[in-house]
């Protein structure tokens, strides 16, 4: 008997009605109608956007179960949902979405002692007694590998967060620190290496957590005299994911209480995961102690992706939304936005909504006007070589003049002034600004930008050297 949609359907049905209550496969389920098989893909059209919601929601897990007993390991299931009467079209307009087979992150058990019998208690910690708590885990189950693409810009992070996912606290990736420029896909990976080890290992206990809001929580432990309690409870977690650490600078209480969280859950085999916008050795104002334990294990780097990943990461977005656009719009969008993954992923958005919004067709000359919107608000950045050149042109010497060893004031002012543009204009390193501006360590790039930023407050001529230059750089 050859295997038909309407026959795995029907199958599938069959043992999704011994599951639920009849009313809820009545409602939900009788109204579904099977459309086509396409290898191992199964495509089921629903009358509305809200039907297609609510089955992802309630009845995901029984929808891959009865298709994975059908089709084995790899089914996909793809919801068609068919809309009456778009702007007097005679034809139905119709979506198609791939199911994320992913339900919601539920809470996580955790036992942990107790300070005393109010049922209240929030943070309870290590003191005679224990209890059951619920914790969430903080996760975005929609951030997971599955939609995290591969490409050269983010391979090396990506592998290192799978192997840290598949054996967390158990490889020598600990810490991991993951860092890049804004939007390149930090924070996505972060929630994808923890939601993984959720799905892998449901018994561990993982807590995603913004460095800001760690700070909030410490200083209100701090004020609540129960210092103690906060270090306590975090060295109960499993898998720490600490988001945006920069964010720890300067704050030397919350560092110091880190220091100790860090030490315990290091020395206990369990995994820490880092992200931040700088490298270990940009970072300003945190401890010595604390960046040397940043180095321990791997710090992976995200570039901006290129061209090809661009076009993988467009195509992938649309096919999750259901939507289908012109080669040429989707080459236009990706050659035009190439510093980060958010503005390209948020230039698609805004080309949906104006074609849905204001009844347009996806044109070139809507991508056109929606990119330029993108491109306009995002700043042009130059390289350090082009800096060099303007700052040397500017002061009359050639570049090697610029770069050389002399102590002459003029030319360690130019030099500085340079390091303190490609710093504040491009997205290199210091460690690596310094070794292409005449072979310089990273604390010289430091100091440069620090006596630039006290001359420009107090040498009005310095003043007026840094405006012609910025003029000319922007």
């Amino acid at each position: 008997m050859s295997v038909t949609a309407n026959s795995v359907w029907n199958n599938c049905l069959a043992f999704i009605k011994d599951n639920i209550q009849p009313q809820a496969f009545k409602t939900w389920f009788e109204p579904i109608k099977p459309v086509k098989l396409s290898e191992n893909a199964l495509s089921i059209q629903v009358p509305s956007k809200f039907f297609y919601e609510w089955l992802e929601e309630h009845y995901v897990k029984l929808l891959k179960v009865a298709l994975t007993k059908e089709l084995g390991e790899t089914a996909k299931l793809v919801y068609i949902i068919r809309m009456e009467n778009t702007y007097g079209n005679r034809e139905p307009f119709t979506e198609k979405i791939p199911s994320a087979n992913r339900g919601n992150m539920g809470p996580q058990e955790m036992d942990v002692p107790i300070k005393s019998k109010n049922p209240e208690l929030r943070n309870p910690f290590v003191i005679p007694g224990i209890r059951n708590i619920k914790i969430e885990s903080q996760l975005n189950p929609n951030y997971n590998f599955d939609n995290f693409l591969e490409g050269d810009s983010n391979r090396l992070a990506r592998s290192a967060g799978m192997a840290v996912a598949n054996k967390p606290g158990g490889t020598s990736f600990n810490p991991l620190l993951v860092f890049g420029g804004v939007g390149l896909g930090k924070t996505h990976l972060a929630h994808a290496i923890g939601v993984e080890i959720k799905d892998k290992y449901p018994d561990r206990t993982v807590l995603y957590i913004s460095a800001e809001k760690f700070t909030q929580q410490y200083i209100e432990s701090v004020k609540k005299n129960t210092r103690n309690d906060f270090i306590h409870f975090y060295q109960l977690i499993d898998v720490l994911i600490i988001d945006d650490v920069q964010f720890l600078s300067g704050k030397s209480g919350t560092q110091d209480v880190f220091f100790h969280i860090f030490n315990h859950l290091h020395q206990n085999g369990k995994q820490v995961i880092l992200t931040s916008d700088k490298a270990p050795v940009d970072m300003q104002d945190i401890e010595q102690r604390l960046l040397s334990r940043f180095k321990w294990g791997l710090s992976a780097e995200l570039q901006s992706p290129d061209y090809e990943t661009r076009i993988s990461i467009l195509k992938n977005k649309l096919y999750r939304d259901g939507v289908e656009m012109p080669e040429d719009i989707i080459d236009y969008v990706a050659k035009h936005i190439k510093t980060n993954i958010r503005e390209l992923e948020g230039a698609i958005i805004s080309l949906i909504a104006q074609s849905s919004f204001n009844k347009k067709e996806v044109t070139l000359e809507l991508a056109q006007q929606v990119v330029e919107k993108f491109v306009k608000n995002t700043k042009r950045e130059v390289s350090i070589d082009y800096i060099q050149k303007v700052v040397s042109d500017y002061f009359e010497m050639d570049v090697a003049t610029l770069q050389s060893k002399t102590r002459k004031r003029h030319i360690v002012q130019a030099r500085q002034l340079a390091m303190f543009f490609a710093k504040k204009f491009t997205k290199a390193s210091l460690a690596s600004i310094g070794s292409q501006i005449g072979k310089r360590d990273h604390a010289t790039v430091l100091h440069a930008c620090k006596t630039v930023d006290n001359l420009a407050e107090t040498d009005k001529q310095f003043r007026k050297y840094i405006e012609d230059l910025t003029k000319k750089l922007s």
